[in-house]
């Protein structure tokens, strides 16, 4: 990575004058280098620090978007109510814009998600309804509830992140963008995990876009999800198997935002536990992030991918959120120990599991 790129791409670059509000402060995020990782791969590992948006998370974008557009097709207007189902930080993003907005926020999500997120959530003025975790063909599922219950009120949008395209297209505009950017186009790869595809889908099109389709855009993909077969046998969509200790990402089908970029992958990746959560403690030791389970996927993705496209590569990929939310589960020795995921944390990175 050249000097110039590198001040570039560490530089913050802040407006002249003040935002407007929450809405205002979302985007604009840093892209680290990440050192240690780049040293040893010989090549640049970069990641988008999503963690910085206001309400915490890449979903904050995501979360302006929708309601966004709905308030420009006249779906929503003053004193509505916002309606979404969410692992968690799509949830909290919209409640974030809804109390900057002055909207009414309901939440359904499944019961296995941390508390921390639930609890964030009530504490954010949302209305949550915690449900059981069922496939989303089971017309009990967090989605269709909260689609129900949306129908029910007057002046109320479901925002359905999964297929509304208005979630991928603020990644192509923004997120996309901003990579370009800060990397001056000099980027050979970009890769990240999928819930809704938002992300992956608005970001890669965007960066394939601007590279003329020179830069490669991978999907990433932990236990328990559909997308890495789909992907790598050339789309047949078997039934979904397993599960992963990851939240709010992998599918067991194709989002219509997904569906928007992903016959136009260049490949997929599939990223075990172990190693998502051996990288949580690596990050946290060699580069100082503490970040959640999602975002060290996205980086052990990264790092793979880059040595795929060989030495002197740069690839970027998304640092989803920190790991405040998931803190009581990830640096438990209890909780790892019960997911088979303790003894796969080196011993000098055991000092960080600090809780029973």
């Amino acid at each position: 990575m050249s000097a110039a790129l590198r001040a570039r791409a560490f530089s913050r670059g802040f407006t002249s004058r003040a935002v407007d509000g929450f809405v205002g402060a979302v985007g604009n995020t840093p892209l680290i280098h990440l050192k240690k990782l780049s040293e040893k791969t010989g090549c640049t590992i970069l990641g988008k620090a999503e963690f910085q948006n206001p309400g915490g998370s890449v979903k904050d974008r995501a979360a302006l978007g929708v309601i966004q557009d709905a308030e420009k097709r006249g779906l929503l207007k003053p004193g509505g109510t916002v309606v979404e189902g969410t692992a968690g930080n799509t949830g909290i993003g919209l409640a974030h814009v809804c109390r900057s907005k002055g909207y009414k926020c309901v939440i359904f999500m499944p019961n296995t998600q941390s508390q921390e997120k639930i609890d964030l959530l009530r504490m954010l003025g949302a209305e949550v309804y915690p449900v059981p975790a069922v496939a989303y063909e089971n017309p009990k599922n967090y989605n269709h509830q909260a689609r129900d219950f949306a129908a029910q009120l007057p002046n109320a949008i479901w925002t359905d992140q999964f297929d509304n395209t208005a979630n991928a297209q603020a990644h192509y505009v923004s997120t996309g963008p901003e990579i370009w950017e800060q990397t001056r186009g000099k980027l050979d790869g970009f890769v990240c995990a999928t819930g809704t595809g938002g992300t992956l889908a608005g970001a890669g099109r965007a960066l394939k876009e601007k590279s003329g389709g020179r830069t490669q855009v991978w999907l990433a993909d932990p236990p328990g999800s559909v997308l890495y077969s789909y992907v790598t046998s050339g789309g047949k969509l078997n039934e979904r198997k397993g599960s992963s200790i990851t939240e709010g990402i992998g599918q067991g089908r194709i989002t219509n935002n997904l569906g928007t970029i992903v016959n136009d992958l260049s490949g997929a990746l599939h990223i075990p536990d172990e190693k998502s959560i051996e990288m949580i403690y690596d990050l946290l030791d060699t580069e100082g992030l503490y970040l959640g389970a999602s975002s060290a996927l996205n980086v052990v993705a990264a790092a793979e991918l880059a040595q795929k496209l060989g030495p002197g590569s740069t690839v970027a990929t998304i640092l989803c959120d920190g790991a405040y939310r998931y803190q009581s589960r990830l640096f438990s020795k209890a909780w790892l120990k019960t997911k088979g995921l303790y003894d796969v944390i080196p011993e000098h990175l055991k000092k960080y599991v600090v809780l029973d």
